[in-house]
């Protein structure tokens, strides 16, 4: 059957509202701050096979990952009718431990296979640990909070009320982490409803028609693309800070071959995985390569399985880049990823300088603080991530202030924030003059001071402290962020990764890095 344009562009805008009003029923509803306020949550919509048909615009990092999730679900479940799957296991679909998905099957046609699958990923501020929030300076996966396998949590349409339990026993706020929870289940119902909806309408044939019309399309988009970039092979590297456990900086290697309407990226002259954190899983690896290429395309595509299919990710396995349980992984879904972007955007650079913009701040400057709020004497477990400034390009100055690449959350509001936890934001502002200089500058970065009401345990996962994010075509670099404790009227910088124990009335200080700069100044 002949696809009809003007029908593809309404199945595209109707699979992409459906997983963005699962987005809005799993805000809603979400009891975190991290979830209601920063929506740090992504929602996707997949076929049969698990190949992602559409997505919400969520978080990057997420949502090219999401699929192995999915198809972890298919391979380690025997799904029916009102049945869904929790998991969060790194080496089994996974991406780090906090992020726990969940996954829904759709039965339309028939009562044996799901016609669809809805899955949405959260980010729980606390999943046990050795540390609170479950960020931790961790040495092992077993360190980083409770690990679980593609299972049902939703059976026949009731919750697995002892599974539920044996979790929450695992972790420092259960009231908090049932309420996630419950908002995303509530998300994949919203999610099943409306597909069924689009089903009745339409009918079962036409949708999968006009689904598999969507990945075909988004595909010649992307091939188009690569055509018009000069075959060849480019190569480029950079590198983390460290591990946080040791002091040696980690290599990310990418060979970028171009052949006509394909690419190779070959990421096997890596560093192997190490001690620390840093280390990242194959899905965060593709994440990176789907955003960026996606990134490069101007047009309003839908994104989804099509556009992975003209390029092929190589990586060895037990490398930084595609670590081997039970690797510590907590800090490569959000640090190690925006290196990866790096990255493969540097390669870029030298195939397409006039389309690549210098390095953006490169790090989610991950804080997490935990302990008993003296308020209610309850514990408390806060996450965020920092925003920091965009590289500029070869026609604009990079934005100050705002979250890139891998990450697309909001802030937590001052006002959230202290009402849900001990603390007082006694700074919050611009980093002026952190952007690289050039023809046109890199973006500033921000300052964000948080005093303790409480005594609390901090944990700091975040990167470019030694090396700065890189400016290009004669740009100068962005200025390396910084760490500072302000405690008994001492100060002292720290490192990039760190954790510590600190007394009621302490400060703690993040200035995140600007972006790079792009040109010579004339």
């Amino acid at each position: 059957m002949k696809l009809n344009p003007i029908l593809l562009e309404v199945f595209k805008n109707r699979f992409s509202s459906i997983s963005e009003e699962m987005g809005v029923t799993l805000n809603r509803t979400a009891f975190s701050p991290n979830i209601k306020e920063r929506r740090d949550f992504s929602c996707a919509i997949f076929n049969e096979n698990g190949d992602m048909i559409a997505q919400a615009a969520h978080i990057p990092v997420h949502l090219g990952s999401m699929p192995l999730s999915v198809k972890s679900a298919i391979e380690n479940c025997d799904l029916k009718d009102g049945d869904m799957v929790i998991l969060n296991d790194p080496f089994k679909g996974g991406t780090h431990l906090p992020d726990i998905t969940i996954v829904a099957p759709v039965f339309i046609s028939n009562k044996e296979k799901p016609d669809f699958f809805v899955a949405n990923r959260a980010h729980h501020a606390d999943v046990g640990g050795v540390s609170s929030g479950s960020m931790p300076l961790s040495t092992s996966l077993y360190q980083e909070g409770i690990i679980i396998p593609p299972i049902k949590i939703v059976e026949n349409g009731e919750i697995d009320g002892k599974l539920l339990k044996f979790f929450l026993n695992n972790v420092r706020t259960p009231i908090e982490r049932e309420g996630d929870f419950s908002a995303q289940i509530m998300a994949n119902i919203t999610g099943i409803k409306r597909i069924k909806e689009l089903v009745e309408k339409y009918g079962i044939d036409t949708v999968k028609l006009y689904c598999n019309g969507m990945m075909d399309y988004s595909e010649k988009i992307l091939k188009n693309l690569l055509k018009n970039i000069k075959d060849g092979e480019y190569e480029f590297e950079d590198y983390l800070d460290d591990d946080g456990i040791s002091t040696k900086n980690i290599k990310i290697h990418v060979k970028l071959k171009i052949e006509n309407d394909n690419a190779i990226l070959d990421f096997t002259k890596s560093d192997p995985q190490v001690m620390g954190s840093v280390n990242a899983v194959y899905s965060i690896t593709l994440s990176a390569v789907l955003y960026v290429f996606r990134s490069l395309i101007e047009d309003d595509i839908p994104t989804n399985a099509g556009l992975l299919r003209p390029l092929k990710v190589i990586t060895k396995k037990g490398t930084i880049v595609d670590a081997e349980f039970p690797a510590a992984v907590a800090a490569g879904n959000v640090e190690t990823s925006q290196r990866i972007v790096d990255v493969i955007l540097g390669a870029l650079s030298k195939a397409i300088p006039e389309k690549i913009p210098a390095a953006s701040q490169g790090t989610m400057n991950n804080i997490s603080i935990g302990g008993i709020d003296e308020r209610t004497g309850l514990p408390f477990a806060y996450y965020e991530t920092i925003g920091g400034g965009m590289g500029a390009s070869c026609e604009n100055h990079g934005e100050s202030a705002v979250h890139s690449h891998m990450t697309n959350t909001l802030n937590t509001p001052v006002e959230a924030l202290e009402f849900s936890y001990p603390f007082m934001v006694t700074e919050y502002s611009i980093r002026k003059n952190s952007g690289g200089k050039g023809k046109f500058s890199g973006g500033d970065g921000i300052v964000r001071e948080i005093k303790l009401i409480s005594d609390a345990e901090v944990t700091v996962l975040s990167e470019r402290r030694k090396l700065a994010p890189y400016g290009l075509n004669g740009g100068s670099p962005g200025k390396p962020g910084k760490n500072i404790i302000y405690e008994n009227e001492k100060k002292e910088i720290m490192p990039g990764k760190f954790n510590i124990f600190l007394k009621k009335g302490s400060i703690v200080r993040i200035e995140t890095p600007g972006g790079g700069g792009y040109g010579k100044v004339n």
